[in-house]
């Protein structure tokens, strides 16, 4: 009676699928026609919307010259002036927007750049004219008005532009037709599937029947070599009913307890040697029982039948026969002493290691506030150097010879230079001590403003510098902290090519194998020898004379210290008299690979 309902739950599946693939069939065909329909419309106003903007920019420019000719003839009443201006104002922003409309078409992109050299040069014609309005030469502006029209045809670029739109769109309406015989034919193709799909699940439920039984012939064989596996892992398995009395345990369990395999339906209590008399675990075991609840690497030291404690992981979930009406417990352990071992041997390594490491932070804190109280408590002494130096030269008057000038002017430039390295000392300083503020920095805006202020610096009109700033990435970081890099390195590259007749500047990036970026700075200057190079990074190290090259040689330091604290190093690359390269690398983030634009 069983079989024979069990090949009528067969057949009334087969129906079923047959049903679901002739309901389903036919609305997933009509699914994707609507779907290329809404396409089709998406596309018409597209096109449309591409040939409506493509007008409202010619329709912009003439305006705008309209409105410039009749500011000619004296009509220059405060809309006119903003109709004349027009043009200028949003003619850039619409031809940006058309580009991005037509991003797909190559065709188009071709046209919108011819169009976008024939507008910009109106344009700028246009801005001319107006200025020669302003300035009362109305010949002029009507000479640059008729230059616009004359030199800068726009209307056949117009024309085509909205021809190569309709000539796309009739294509797209090609596509869509031979897309809906397409949809025609896989209906006719699915109903013919259908009546084949009905009649082979007829056949098919009258053939279950002879698989059914040799199923169960195999799944007889598959319990056995199932079983077969268990006794075989090394991993203790067990089987308990919801009284917690064992009903299948493999050889592992059993002698890890001491477990009578013979013996059946053995309390999960009295195994070993009171390995299980835990109340917790067995509340939490008769909790997966009756609430379903999984446990998951429960821990816990056991007496084992042979009489060693033994640190164990125990996971248990409730499993339903199909025999039984009542659930039954899996229970798996799995032996971790040596692995405890180690784990608290690291604990222990770690504990030692967090201990040198404090040691080594109190240190550096100590070396830090004691470079800024001495840095600190110096500027009061040097200010009196200075100060009674010039009291000094005050007094002397005109009765100083030049040796005592020389030696007065000695003592105030040897105290200016003093204050001066004592201030890049306290920032250093500070550098180490201050919370970094972390957030999202755009390195590219960095680098150009180091840039800028780099070339401000620049006091000789004659000197040229050719820079190349690749696309740079965004990064988190401090953003003070990040800029101080940038100008201390761009800074250092044009003051060592100071004496190339042309400077070359580049700044570049790149990703190493695990994803870090690489910034570069790299110059034609001075360069340095490599055998040299560990000294560079220093505090107060310098590789040239500062008769040759002015500077305190902390810049570089505050780099190094920079960098460190934002997880990355500093390296640097160079040969005396070619040039030198300046590195560091940064942590790759999330929000890190948005490039900003080129700079050439």
């Amino acid at each position: 009676m069983m079989k024979m309902q069990d090949i009528v739950n067969w057949r009334i599946a087969g129906l079923l699928l047959a049903v679901l693939v002739i309901v389903g069939l036919p609305y997933a065909v009509t699914l994707s026609n609507a779907r290329d329909t809404q396409q089709a419309v998406g596309l018409v106003i597209h096109s449309n919307a591409v040939k409506t903007l493509t007008y409202k920019i010619a329709y912009v420019v003439n305006d705008s010259e309209a409105a410039s000719y009749r500011l000619l003839t004296g009509d220059s009443d405060e809309l006119t002036q903003k109709r004349a201006s027009r043009a200028i104002a949003d003619v850039s922003g619409l031809l940006q927007q058309l580009r991005g409309m037509t991003r797909d078409d190559p065709d188009q992109q071709m046209l919108i750049g011819a169009l976008s050299t024939s507008v910009n040069g109106r344009i700028i014609l246009i801005r001319q004219a107006l200025t020669r309005l302003h300035r009362k030469d109305r010949a002029g502006a009507r000479q640059s008005l008729r230059d616009a029209f004359n030199l800068f045809k726009m209307n056949g670029q117009i024309t085509a532009i909205v021809e190569n739109e309709d000539n796309l769109l009739r294509t797209r309406q090609v596509i869509a037709s031979r897309q809906a015989f397409d949809a025609r034919t896989i209906l006719a193709v699915t109903a013919i599937a259908q009546i084949l799909l009905l009649t082979v699940i007829l056949v098919m439920s009258e053939r279950q029947v002879g698989r059914r039984r040799l199923a169960e012939i195999r799944e007889n064989r598959a319990v056995h070599r199932s079983q077969l596996i268990l006794h075989t892992l090394r991993e203790p398995i067990g089987l308990f009913d919801e009284d917690l009395r064992c009903l299948l345990a493999n050889e592992a369990f059993a002698e890890l307890y001491g477990l009578d395999v013979q013996q059946r339906l053995q309390p999960l209590a009295k195994l070993g040697e009171g390995a299980w008399n835990d109340s917790v675990l067995l509340q939490r075991l008769r909790d997966v029982l009756l609430r379903d609840r999984e446990l998951w690497d429960y821990e816990m030291t056991q007496r084992t039948a042979d009489g060693s404690d033994r640190r164990v992981v125990i996971n248990a979930r409730r499993l339903k026969l199909r025999e039984a009406d009542t659930p039954t417990l899996l229970l798996t352990v799995s032996d971790i002493t040596a692995r405890a071992l180690v784990e608290q041997r690291i604990n222990e390594l770690n504990r030692q290691l967090e201990g040198k490491v404090t040691k080594i932070s109190d240190v550096n804190r100590e070396l830090e506030a004691f470079s800024y109280s001495v840095s600190h408590d110096l500027r009061a002494p040097l200010r009196h150097i200075a100060g009674f130096a010039r009291k000094l030269d005050q007094h002397m008057g005109g009765q100083r010879d030049d040796k005592s000038a020389h030696y007065i002017e000695v003592i105030s430039s040897s105290a200016q230079r003093m204050a001066l390295l004592i201030d890049d000392l306290l920032v250093f300083s500070r550098l180490g001590r201050g919370a970094l503020r972390l957030q999202a920095v755009d390195m590219q805006s960095l680098a150009e403003e180091a840039r800028a202020e780099v070339e401000s610096a620049i006091q000789d009109a004659d000197r040229r510098v050719r820079w190349k700033l690749a696309p740079l990435p965004m990064v988190i970081g401090d953003e003070n902290m990040l800029r101080t890099v940038w100008q201390n390195l761009l800074g250092n590259a044009a003051k060592y090519t100071s004496k190339c007749k042309v400077a070359h500047i580049e700044v570049s990036v790149q990703q190493d194998q695990r994803g870090d970026y690489e910034f570069s700075v790299t110059d034609n200057g001075a360069g340095f020898d490599m055998q040299y190079a560990d000294k560079l990074f220093g505090v107060f190290q310098r590789l040239h004379r500062a008769s040759e090259f002015e500077g305190n040689g902390i810049g570089l330091a505050n780099v190094r210290r920079i960098v460190t604290r934002h997880g990355g190093r500093v390296w640097a690359e160079g040969k005396l008299g070619e040039g030198a390269s300046f590195h560091f690398s940064l942590p790759a983030t999330d929000l890190a690979g948005a490039q900003t634009r080129d700079f050439a």
